[in-house]
């Protein structure tokens, strides 16, 4: 089984902070770079269960875009990458205050200038599904890129999930809405949900059935929900100490799309990404 990650590349600059920030002033922090972006971290995610995985992105021609490629390339995920000459490697400054909870300062870089041409038949070649960030979609300058993926997945004939990514950035829920139009799996935590619905509750998922074929929404300590048209089934969060909350959603992404499309139950599927998203909020960074 291979899967296709689509989405952003880059470093994390991980300061933790157990003081207040100080604007005008210090404050101390525990400060470490890793790779980021939330296709990376999927793709990661994917490869640490055993899944064969590409990502497909846009780094700078930079130190960094050599660093994130060789660390990706060291765990066995193959790097579909177009490499842009003008602008620099995608670099995130995430401040992780004592309870575990981030505040993220991100410079998209090259990954705002993802093309349609940096997504090839190529790339999915031999691909069983295709996964975005919808960080790709939320972006104007990135956005035909993330559709160009989305359409030649369904003309190969693979089944397609979003990750919505930023409740934020959901400014016109139904322009998001007809660009994710037959997707199979849409993966919205509980904001986003909100965002797209006005509800945040599970039940207000079924709004979105015959937009997208199921949905899999995240609540935090309160679990996740399957939602079909079968109906509703819940399971639980894992129980664990918070140590860095970045990159929870990417890695409970990974671990549904490994289970769903081996074809477990969707209690299990949910398991499953709970599961991954409380080993990534056990450590330092949102990559395992």
């Amino acid at each position: 089984m291979k899967v296709v990650v689509v989405g952003d590349v880059g470093l994390d600059i991980v300061a933790r902070h157990s003081e207040p920030i100080v604007y005008g002033g210090d404050a101390r922090a525990a400060v470490t770079v890793t790779g980021g972006g939330a296709g990376a971290n999927t793709a990661l995610w994917l490869r640490e269960l055993g899944v064969e995985t590409t990502l497909v992105a846009r780094v700078g021609d930079d130190a960094g875009g050599r660093l994130v490629r060789h660390e990706l390339q060291a765990a066995d995920v193959h790097c579909e990458f177009a490499v842009d000459t003008d602008t620099a490697t995608c670099c995130v400054v995430v401040l992780v205050d004592g309870d575990g909870q981030r505040t993220m300062l991100p410079d998209r870089g090259a990954n705002k200038r993802f093309r349609p041409e940096d997504v090839t038949a190529a790339a999915l070649a031999g691909a069983r599904h295709l996964h975005l960030s919808g960080y790709v979609l939320l972006d104007p300058s990135s956005r035909p890129g993330g559709l160009e993926a989305l359409a030649l997945a369904r003309r190969l004939g693979l089944t397609t999930s979003v990750d919505p990514q930023a409740a934020a950035l959901l400014t016109d829920p139904a322009a998001f809405l007809d660009d994710v139009r037959g997707v199979d799996l849409l993966l919205p935590n509980a904001d986003e949900l909100r965002a797209l619905t006005g509800s945040q509750e599970p039940e207000g998922a079924r709004e979105l059935l015959g937009t997208v074929g199921a949905v899999a929404v995240t609540f935090g300590l309160d679990g996740a929900a399957w939602v079909d048209d079968d109906g509703i089934v819940t399971a639980p969060a894992e129980t664990v100490p918070c140590v860095d909350s970045t990159g929870a959603g990417d890695a409970f992404d990974a671990g549904v799309l490994a289970a769903w499309l081996r074809g477990d139950a969707p209690r299990a599927v949910l398991t499953a990404g709970a599961s991954l998203g409380a080993r990534a909020v056990s450590q330092v960074g949102a990559q395992p």
